[in-house]
């Protein structure tokens, strides 16, 4: 199938960043539903800012930092999440109905919604050729699958970034199943993989927020000054750095580097997310319904020329549309929503599956797997309990 070349970016979702337990679970740490909200936010933004960097130089600024580093932090979340997946059935079936399920359910959907939109009724119906948004699914998918793999390796992220490099160079890697946007953004999951909680911990810190402010302050500044030179197309991953004009050669420096600039943006990024029960908090438990959802509203405004009038290329009509951007994701993560597309976004399928031992089915709406989550929190519990302990000896 081809992409639909009408839009610039095709981003992720959020699906999402991680929960940090089950749901209701006392040990749950608002901070990653906090930033799984802020995340698909962004999402939702970059989408809806697109036909505006046309004539803006300062949104194109916004526009390329949030494109640095908003579908790395994805991965590299949803990585350290999956440190406990394995290929036990329990966890093959909450792949199989959270991930692959809703991919091939919203694949159709997104199909039928552009044949009507652009009655075009022969527009073919391909799995292996994510649409839109699509592919975070299946890169998901697989990552997920060989997640044992990395796990044993004793230097998984220098392989995968090896791995990369090679597929930014290969002009033939790409087409079916977004395999150039998997094999691009599998760096970041795989050292997710390698995170600890600690890791986290350092950047939840007065010192490292204060340190974040530079790095954002000169990110927009570099975007701002390569705005008009600078093809987003590097963020995008869509194909080999031929395509964008550069020599095959050149992916050997430009993936690394733009490996780590991803990561320092994601560090930034993950400092200033705040780690306490707020409003938002509520609405990072609905992510992949956002993500799947928002599809459809970002590419009507494409089909039916929703940013043809003048007033929203001035500053206050950029302002209006971020915040109807904000306003669409949120409403789309609320429960309403979640209940009336659940049976879509988590479907249960008992009857597809022998039956697990009680206690062992849990809700698929996530893109990160709620068990790991639970055990990361209670490991370091048990840790922090083990220390006390170890002091009142003393």
């Amino acid at each position: 199938m081809q992409q639909d070349s009408a839009t610039r970016a095709q981003t992720p979702p959020a699906a999402a960043p991680p929960r940090g337990g089950g749901a209701g679970s006392r040990t749950r740490d608002p901070y990653f539903d906090n930033a799984k909200y802020l995340t698909i936010v962004l999402v939702a933004c970059g989408h809806a800012w697109e036909p505006l960097t046309y004539g803006s130089r300062t949104v194109t600024a916004v526009y390329l930092t949030v494109y640095a580093f908003h579908m790395p932090a994805f991965a590299l979340i949803s990585g350290y999440f999956s440190r406990g997946f394995d290929l036990g059935p329990g966890r093959l079936r909450r792949l199989l109905t959270g991930v692959a399920v809703p991919y091939i359910v919203f694949e159709v959907a997104y199909t039928l919604f552009y044949r009507w939109a652009q009655d075009d009724p022969g527009y073919p119906i391909s799995l292996l050729d994510p649409w839109y948004v699509m592919w975070f699914l299946v890169a998901l998918f697989i990552w997920r699958l060989t997640t044992p793999l990395w796990l044993a390796l004793r230097h998984p992220v220098p392989i995968a970034l090896a791995l990369a490099v090679l597929a930014s160079v290969s002009p033939d890697v790409g087409g079916d199943l977004a395999l150039q946007r998997v094999l691009a953004f599998l760096p970041c999951f795989v050292l997710g993989l390698r995170l600890r909680p600690e890791h986290f911990t350092r950047l939840r810190t007065r010192r490292a927020r204060l340190a974040a402010l530079p790095v954002g302050a000169g990110a927009l500044i570099a975007a701002y000054a390569l705005a008009p030179r600078l093809d987003a197309g590097w963020f995008y991953h869509r194909g080999s750095v031929a395509g964008l004009g550069a020599p095959a050669w050149a992916g050997a420096f430009t993936t690394p580097a733009l490996f780590l600039l991803a990561l320092l943006l994601t560090a930034a990024f993950l400092a200033w997310v705040p780690g306490r029960q707020l409003w938002i908090t509520a609405l990072g438990t609905g992510t992949m319904y956002g993500y799947l959802l928002h599809g459809f509203v970002i590419k009507s405004s494409r089909f039916w020329h929703w940013y043809d009038h003048p007033w929203l290329h001035t500053p206050l009509g950029e302002l209006a549309v971020t915040a109807g951007a904000i306003a669409m994701i949120s409403s789309l993560c609320t429960a309403p929503v979640r209940r009336v597309f659940r049976p879509l976004v988590e479907p249960r399928m008992a009857w597809a599956f022998q039956r697990e031992a009680k206690g062992t089915t849990k809700g698929t709406a996530e893109i990160t797997t709620e068990d790991t989550a639970k055990d990361t929190t209670e490991n370091s519990t048990n840790k922090a309990q083990h220390i006390k302990a170890a002091q009142n000896t003393h």
